[in-house]
C-alpha cells in the first residue's frame, strides 16, 4: 500500500477515534447509556456510509404489505 495513502487513512482514523470519544462525553453528560450511544453511533455511521440507500427498498415492502393486510392485493 502506498505510504502517503496509508498514512492519510491512519490520521482520518485518529480524527474519527477522538471525535467519537469527545461525542460519547457529550452523549454520557445528556443522560443517554452506553447501549444508546453505541447505538446513536453505530446509525449514524450506517446512514453516512450508504445504509440509507436500502430506505427506498424498505419503503416498497412496508407498502407491499400494507396492501396484502388492507386485502387490496393478494398474498402468496
Amino acid at each position: 500500500m502506498n505510504h502517503q495513502i496509508q498514512a492519510e487513512e491512519e490520521r482520518a482514523l485518529a480524527m474519527r477515534v477522538e471525535t467519537d470519544a469527545a461525542e460519547r462525553d457529550q452523549l454520557a453528560q445528556c443522560g443517554l447509556s452506553t447501549e444508546e450511544i453505541v447505538a446513536f453511533l453505530w446509525l449514524r455511521r450506517w446512514y453516512q456510509t450508504g445504509g440509507s440507500d436500502r430506505v427506498e427498498l424498505l419503503r416498497h415492502w412496508e407498502f407491499l404489505k400494507w396492501l396484502v393486510r388492507a386485502s387490496l392485493l393478494e398474498g402468496l
